[in-house]
């Protein structure tokens, strides 16, 4: 089973939402992730999810306002999510570290 990631994510029904997983807190000095990233929604097919990808940039996370480096999250679109539902989606992603580690995370979505 994989761990659920404390925070909530919330779109409006009808909208195209950018989502940053962070993994800082999980990497040892000196990681990235690498790699391809796999995304699925779990337990349904309602959610569009593309544009799956490592950060290229820094960006400052939504939940904490920190400046997060590139190579240290992972990040995805979704759409297509129905009104009062929350979705639950499995990441993975691989780092670059000796030895190599692979990240399975799940996060909620919630449409509104």
């Amino acid at each position: 089973m994989a761990i659920t990631l404390s925070q909530t994510y919330q779109a409006s029904v009808g909208s195209t939402v950018l989502v940053h997983v962070n993994f800082t807190k999980y990497l040892r000095t000196g990681e990235s992730l690498t790699g391809t990233v796999l995304v699925d929604e779990q337990g349904g097919s309602d959610l569009t999810i593309a544009n799956k990808a490592v950060t290229t940039a820094s960006y400052e996370e939504s939940f904490t306002n920190d400046t997060v480096a590139a190579g240290k999250a992972i990040q995805f679109t979704v759409t297509g999510g129905v009104g009062e539902k929350t979705y639950r989606m499995r990441c993975t992603v691989s780092t670059n570290g000796s030895p190599a580690l692979t990240f399975v995370f799940d996060l909620l979505l919630k449409y509104v």
